[in-house]
């Protein structure tokens, strides 16, 4: 069988070449039925369209790409896999860069993506008013943070964490730490509010610590704030310090939750394979990267898109229980 051409597959669909060229390069133009028709007979002739010279005819890469803060923390790896099957199904590449917790290096690799990428997902950024600049002309959607001028996919852990409140006062729970996260991270600002108002009006008195580093070594040194505080539950900004928690407690001699409950977020994969496993709060990563591209894609077709808000749930594992 010769190989299949846009020609082959126009004559069998009784469409223009042209016709089938724009139903790869700009599928938003073609008549949905039309495109169908040409993509299902695309698939039944085994043919696959060249990205090289789409790129030369679109002006498109046909590569999106993924700035991560810290492709270290454990909540990384999930989103950018998430993000590659996205990407994979509209038949694109993603370029990975990684800040290393760094904002000003957040700027830099922005502005050398441009011109290599035809759009941008930025995951859980540092920076704040330079981001936008430096990443004008260029389609970006923001994934965990509202930012003005970019459409954001955002985890919405309000009723989660506020359960996992309810959940320590009624383990009997009445003095509880806040462990803040890093103070340029929306994420653990919106978490420290949402602990702040669920403890307003409860038996519960909060203590706060920190901030600390979103890292294991920050947890054991929250650890250390912790045993001195007199709190018998703790709310780690996320489940790298919460394991890092629980590591000072062990080495100080204090049980877990006997001694001290801890409570997570994000729900990683190190939150299931530690002892006690983590009583946190799952993020639907899968979700979040799934709808930052498709909202990038909107966004490259030149639509208005709007920020797309998804729930965490409360997961209730080991590390709590009633104090002793």
């Amino acid at each position: 069988m010769k190989q299949a051409t846009i020609y082959s597959i126009a004559q069998m669909c009784g469409v223009s070449a042209a016709t089938v060229s724009r139903a790869f390069s700009r599928p938003e133009v073609v008549n949905p039925e039309v495109r169908e028709r040409i993509h299902a007979t695309a698939r039944e002739l085994g043919y696959r369209p060249n990205k090289a010279a789409r790129g030369l005819a679109t002006g498109r890469s046909g590569t999106i790409g993924l700035l991560v803060h810290d492709i270290t923390n454990p909540f990384c790896p999930p989103l950018v896999r998430a993000v590659q099957r996205a990407a994979a199904e509209m038949e694109a590449s993603v370029m990975l860069v990684d800040a290393e917790e760094s904002a000003a290096a957040e700027i830099g690799l922005i502005k050398q993506l441009k011109g290599q990428v035809d759009g941008l997902v930025i995951a859980s950024p540092r920076s704040s008013a330079e981001l936008k600049g430096a990443a004008e002309g260029l389609p970006a959607v923001v994934v965990n943070r509202r930012m003005r001028g970019f459409p954001a996919v955002v985890c919405d852990n309000t009723e989660a964490l506020t359960a996992a409140g309810r959940h320590l006062e009624e383990l009997g729970h009445r003095k509880v730490a806040l462990m803040c996260g890093p103070s340029a991270s929306w994420a653990a600002r919106q978490r420290a509010a949402t602990v702040r108002a669920w403890a307003q009006g409860t038996r519960v008195t909060l203590v706060e610590l920190g901030s600390f580093a979103a890292s294991f070594e920050g947890g054991r040194e929250a650890a250390r704030a912790l045993v001195g505080s007199g709190a018998t539950a703790a709310f780690a900004f996320d489940d790298l310090m919460a394991c890092g928690v629980l590591s000072g407690l062990a080495e100080a001699g204090v049980p877990t939750p006997a001694g001290c409950s801890v409570i997570g977020c994000d729900d990683v994969l190190l939150a299931r394979a530690v002892t006690p496993a983590l009583t946190t709060i799952t993020a639907p990563v899968d979700r979040l990267g799934q709808a930052a591209v498709d909202a990038l894609h909107r966004r490259m077709a030149g639509e208005q898109v709007r920020d797309v808000r998804l729930e965490g749930t409360l997961t209730l594992r080991g590390s709590t229980g009633r104090p002793a």
